[in-house]
């Protein structure tokens, strides 16, 4: 038998049969578990069932180049998005900077005599040309070739120093300027019968090697080519 707490004896085990007390208090009822608040991702995965995510935005374009922008500065052309001075970096050539270049070609007084000196077969047939405008041809395509146009061997490259005055030291198909994907120029000799030299150091023959702004490339008897930035 149960004890109230009044030290009856009852035959009940919840409410005293002598004075009512009640012999223990009942079990709290379970409470169901609170559902978690709405936060910030659940609100997005409401809205993302609700409707279908709006459309992303199309990729801002380079306006030099065109390039789709992949960071602060373009990948082609180095154009600066934020307005500022682009990163320090050697200069580079062709069609994909957007700027022009150009090779100016003149007769060098002293290279003439420094290839007389050096006594080659045909030297004492050489003259150095009394009168020699300058010229410049603009660099633009896959090559640019140097050399002397001929109709014999259909051969007319894009720097022709036919003259006049003619430099008889110079081949017909002397050398090659070949532009590269990042906008530079290579050099190559593909087998001239006099060579070429770049800053005095003669090129080795079908070895390309980099070219740029004021480099000078001598060839033939006096011929000397100067590469530099044109005028738009």
């Amino acid at each position: 038998m149960a004890t109230c707490p009044q030290g009856h004896q009852s035959g009940a085990d919840d409410y005293c049969d002598v004075c009512g007390t009640q012999l223990a208090a009942p079990a709290p009822a379970s409470q169901p578990a609170p559902a978690p608040a709405a936060g910030p991702a659940a609100g997005s995965a409401a809205g993302s069932a609700a409707g279908s995510a709006p459309a992303a935005a199309p990729a801002e374009a380079c306006p030099i180049c065109q390039t789709p922008r992949a960071g602060q500065f373009c990948e082609v052309c180095g154009h600066d998005y934020s307005g500022s001075a682009a990163p320090a970096q050697a200069p580079v050539m062709g069609a994909a900077t957007g700027a022009r270049w150009e090779v100016v070609t003149a007769a060098d007084r002293t290279y003439y005599e420094k290839v007389i000196a050096e006594g080659g077969p045909d030297a004492a047939a050489m003259a150095f040309p009394p009168y020699c405008p300058e010229r410049s041809f603009a660099l633009h395509g896959e090559q640019v070739r140097i050399g002397r146009r001929s109709r014999a061997r259909n051969l007319a490259p894009e720097i022709d120093l036919t003259g006049p005055p003619e430099d008889p030291g110079v081949s017909h198909l002397h050398a090659v300027l070949l532009a590269q994907p990042d906008g530079s120029w290579m050099l190559v000799d593909p087998g001239s019968s006099n060579g070429t030299q770049v800053n005095g150091k003669v090129l080795k023959v079908n070895v390309p090697v980099r070219v740029g702004p004021g480099d000078r490339i001598h060839l033939g008897a006096w011929t000397v080519i100067t590469i530099r930035e044109g005028t738009p």
